[in-house]
């Protein structure tokens, strides 16, 4: 864990994200789910037994643009509700029937470690709360 707190202190904002390069197929991915709005895919630095990603899709153009959930606009509400029901769907799909958190990182105190936004979806073990 203190290895992902490492990892939000130093990086920045940026088209070149692991994301986009998914996306683009320049890197392999254990992918769940994808359609048109979005990418669900296996974390590679996973922080629970079941922990999986629901990513939206942008136009390269747009990869820059609500690299947090603080900059997501009116209009990305349905983008961004896609992200959970994705995520519920995965969650049916593995059996996750004991629960799970849904969780969006913000900043380098949030431990943003990419930024794009991104839902993570954890599982497998007792959750803390308060998370952090």
């Amino acid at each position: 864990m203190a290895d992902e707190i490492s990892k939000a202190q130093v990086v920045q904002p940026g088209r070149d994200t692991i994301f986009a390069k998914i996306m683009c197929k320049e890197i392999p991915a254990k992918i769940l789910f994808e359609d048109e709005k979005c990418l669900v895919l296996h974390d590679i630095s996973p922080q629970a037994p079941t922990h999986f990603l629901a990513v939206p899709k942008k136009e390269p153009s747009d990869f820059s643009v609500n690299t947090l959930l603080s900059q997501v606009q009116d209009s990305d509400e349905a983008l961004i509700g896609h992200l959970i029901t994705a995520g519920k769907k995965c969650v049916t799909e593995l059996g996750l029937t004991r629960g799970y958190q849904m969780v969006v990182n913000e900043r380098s105190n949030g431990r943003q470690s990419v930024y794009h936004v991104h839902l993570h979806v954890l599982s497998g073990c007792q959750m803390g709360w308060p998370p952090g």
